[in-house]
């Protein structure tokens, strides 16, 4: 799904995506609890720039990634997946991939340049493609309900958007392998220092290879 946003409109198969990926070592199955390895893969089958982000996606990093994600750059984003698909606290146990590329923000003005209110929802406004505009000043950390990631899961037909604190918090909770996986007799390639190493805080920001930060 962030190939296809990298490289419209084909992107890569995901045939080649998992056969880099098992040739490299970094899966045994299609399974992904390395962020490292996810970028790796991303700049060897992708041709693109790939950013591991660490600390969590909150405090310092809450601006780095928002403006990555404004610029028009996908996010992979590691966290614990709800029988709906949303982001919950299961310990690692239900961890899972999301791709992120857009973001809802709520704020107090609009600038006045550059977008252009939906026509069928007041107060939803839009950067006008094509033309150059300032973008909003992001909402201060804490505020409630200020900020939703515009998301998309494999397993899932269709986008949402979730509380930018619900993922932060989901993805800082990334530390155990699921007993049920560990059970069913399968092999897993899982990094040394386990999911916590591999997942917990992190996150990947993709660049087209030609782009600035």
């Amino acid at each position: 799904m962030a190939g296809t946003l990298l490289a419209p409109p084909g992107g890569t198969p995901l045939e080649r995506l998992v056969q880099v990926a098992m040739e490299r070592g970094y899966t045994a199955r299609g399974e992904m609890f390395s962020v490292a390895d996810m970028g790796r893969l991303a700049q060897e089958a992708l041709g693109c720039q790939a950013e591991v982000l660490c600390g969590g996606l909150g405090g310092p990093n809450r601006d780095h990634v928002l403006q990555h994600i404004v610029a028009g750059h996908p996010l992979l984003i590691p966290y614990d997946e709800d029988f709906n698909h949303e982001p919950c606290q299961r310990r690692g146990h239900k961890a899972h991939w999301a791709v992120s590329a857009g973001v809802l923000l709520g704020v107090q003005h609009v600038p006045s340049l550059g977008y252009s209110e939906d026509p069928e929802l007041p107060g939803l406004f839009h950067p006008v493609p094509g033309t150059p505009h300032q973008p909003p000043s992001l909402p201060e950390e804490g505020s409630p309900g200020a900020v939703y990631l515009l998301a998309k899961q494999g397993k899932s037909w269709h986008h949402q958007l979730w509380d930018y604190d619900q993922v932060r918090d989901s993805n800082l909770q990334l530390t155990d392998f699921s007993p049920s996986r560990a059970a069913d007799g399968r092999e897993y390639v899982v990094p040394a220092g386990g999911v916590r190493a591999g997942l917990c805080g992190q996150a990947l920001l993709l660049r087209p290879q030609d782009s600035s930060h």
